[in-house]
């Protein structure tokens, strides 16, 4: 996501777009003055005629600003409007009123508290004249104020990017404002791009009406990220909701009778479980493009009513369904979002297409798979910390053959990838995809993701990654399958791999699947399987390898499995504080290696399927017997890697 560093510049690209839309319209007032030519920057009390605000100007709330029928309150781009923390602190645009929010993907209007906390103020309220059960002119729970009628295409304006933060001030103990409230508002209006932030209560909610809102974002809202009641009958196109913080109630919740609204490509990702759809009384919604991570319930039927009411892709709701397809949101759309109003941080989920390069000043959290394409580029620069939710298999980075992956980490800030605790089995790793020669032939089929690899090109390049530490990796797929730390299938000699780090992995540290890829610099500590592992007749060269083993239950230090490619290590040391296997050749599996120390190990060579141990080659001479005393060497020097104790 964007972020902006320099207000100044901002509010003055603001105020040249700004003037710069008016042409020759003699009847348009580019600044917001009074009669004394002074700027009015307080917003209290009434507005009974039109009034355009100044982007120039930072706008306070200081009490209830109310919009009167017949009159319009015109926001350009970049506006910004700060609220005073008072819980009677809103704007609102009562019934034949109207509001036309101008902001752009460059210059959204802001509409905040001072002190940027939760429940700090009211938040947009619009009142319309579409239909509601309530009836026509019902009573809001917000100001007491006039809404419901029978124009269902009732236009209370438009809404284009605009952000709200830290609303949902308590009116009582029952009745709450929202960041955005909208009360049988028609489809006559207009919303698109609404970021909703850090409030109290609702991110929106709908009180009837029939309009319709397109690409809307929910991040860390407490009550409902989305509510609907009194048969609210509009839609949602493009959803992403985030709950990153304790004691939410849910992503959506519907109450009341079934309007039967429709929502379309809908998101959610919770890092701290709790309901993802909640649906009272005879509520319902038809929803295609469902996609949901972290939660712990997925669909609730509050008060039992008919699951038949809530379609999902076409079927009644199943709450014995997770929902855990990928995204069907490429939270790309949400960049507008400045990022310093998201408190720095950043989604990555989805798909990678052209070139993407991460900014290391934002503090990312990996949601789901992100997935480098064909032709995709992702860059990350040194100092990137990417905290990846601990959601097992669904939380991965794959580059697919074609793409490439260029981490740019350094000794002094290393790229971290790691879960929040470090815990093995958190996530799914890295994974590359290369098009160089494996025995399992052309575009086989890997068995994480489905993903295709392998083609006849030993020189293939997938990027580049330097100074990488990766934490709590090896999700588990099935009793046969897991990730590893870093998975490299058919990856080819061009792609460049040194001063890699994987700590605390579920399974192995690397894997390579054939290929000819080469890496140097590698530490390996406490991986749960195998530090090292390959197959499919890998012909690469590992060079200083470090493997530390102080945990028990690992399976070995090294695992070679199949043909034998005769691969190269140079300079290779493990130490364990726990008796196991230090290498392991299975089938024909073999290698070349010098400078081999190993300690602690009660087997030093496992030749699992009793082949040759002649293919076991060690300082020039292949061993004669699994015991031959030859691991003596000496060991790499790491005194100088202190980039592996980088942690996020």
């Amino acid at each position: 996501m964007k972020t902006f560093k320099n207000l100044s510049a901002y509010v003055a690209a603001a105020a040249m777009l700004f003037l710069s839309s008016c042409g020759n319209d003699d009847d348009f007032s580019p600044v917001d003055s009074g009669e004394d030519g002074e700027v009015n920057l307080e917003l209290n009390g009434i507005l009974d005629s039109d009034r355009i605000l100044d982007p120039t100007q930072t706008y306070t709330v200081t009490g209830s600003y109310l919009v009167k029928s017949g009159a319009k309150l015109t926001i350009p781009a970049g506006t910004e409007i700060v609220s005073q923390v008072a819980t009677n602190n809103y704007i609102a645009i009562e019934k034949g009123a109207q509001i036309d929010v101008q902001g752009t993907a460059s210059l959204p209007v802001i509409m905040r508290s001072t002190s940027g906390n939760q429940g700090d103020w009211g938040g947009l309220v619009i009142l319309g004249d579409a239909v509601t059960t309530e009836g026509v002119d019902a009573i809001a729970e917000v100001g007491g104020f006039i809404y419901g009628g029978t124009n269902s295409a009732d236009n209370s304006g438009s809404i284009n990017y605009l952000i709200i933060k830290n609303a949902g001030a308590q009116i009582n103990s029952e009745s709450q404002y929202n960041g955005l409230t909208l009360y049988a508002v028609g489809n006559g209006t207009s919303i698109n791009n609404v970021a909703l932030m850090d409030g109290a209560d609702d991110g929106v909610e709908f009180f009837g009406g029939s309009v319709s809102v397109t690409n809307l974002y929910a991040e860390n809202n407490q009550d409902d990220s989305i509510d609907w009641t009194e048969g609210w009958n509009g839609s949602i196109t493009n959803t992403y909701v985030v709950h990153n913080n304790d004691g939410f109630s849910t992503a959506i919740e519907a109450d009341g009778d079934n309007g039967n609204p429709t929502i379309t490509n809908f998101t959610a990702v919770s890092t701290v479980g709790g309901t993802a759809l909640q649906f009272k009384k005879m509520s319902g919604a038809t929803i295609n493009g469902l996609s949901l991570t972290g939660y712990e319930t997925s669909i609730d039927m509050k008060d039992d009513g008919p699951l038949a009411n809530v379609i999902i892709e076409g079927a009644s709701a199943d709450p014995f369904n997770g929902y855990t397809t990928s995204s069907s949101v490429d939270v790309s759309i949400f960049d507008w979002v400045n990022s310093n109003q998201t408190g720095n941080a950043s989604l990555l989920q989805g798909v990678v297409n052209g070139t993407v390069t991460l900014d290391a000043n934002v503090a990312y959290t990996l949601t789901s798979s992100y997935i480098v394409q064909d032709g995709g580029k992702l860059i990350i620069p040194a100092g990137t910390k990417i905290t990846a939710n601990a959601s097992g298999t669904s939380v991965y980075i794959a580059v697919l053959k074609g793409g490439q992956i260029e981490i740019n980490g350094t000794a002094d800030n290393p790229v971290i990838m790691s879960s929040a605790t470090a815990t093995p089995g958190d996530w799914g790793g890295l994974t590359i995809c290369g098009d160089a020669p494996t025995t399992e032939g052309t575009d086989a089929t890997a068995e994480i993701g489905g993903f295709i690899y392998g083609g006849n090109n030993a020189a293939d390049d997938s990027g580049s990654i330097n100074y990488l530490v990766m934490l709590g990796t090896g999700a588990q797929i099935n009793s046969e399958s897991q990730y590893n730390g870093i998975s490299f299938y058919a990856v080819g000699s061009e792609t460049e791999v040194n001063n890699v780090a994987i700590i605390n992995g579920a399974d192995d540290g690397v894997e390579f699947f054939g290929g000819a890829v080469n890496a140097t610099n590698i530490y390996l500590e406490n991986n749960e399987d195998d530090a090292v592992d390959w197959t499919e007749g890998w012909n690469g060269a590992l060079t200083n390898t470090f493997v530390t083993h102080t945990n028990g239950n690992f399976s070995t230090a090294l695992e070679a499995d199949g043909d034998n490619g005769n691969p190269t290590l140079n300079n290779f040391t493990a130490i364990t504080t726990s008796p196991g296997t230090a290498l392991q050749f299975k089938k024909m599996s073999g290698a070349t290696m010098t400078n081999v120390l190993l300690s602690g190990y009660d087997t030093n060579v496992d030749m699992k399927d009793d082949g040759p141990v002649s293919n076991v080659i060690i300082d020039g001479t292949p061993l004669t017997t699994a015991t031959d005393d030859v691991f003596n060497g000496t060991a790499v020097d790491i005194s100088g890697w202190a980039w592996i104790t980088a942690r996020l």
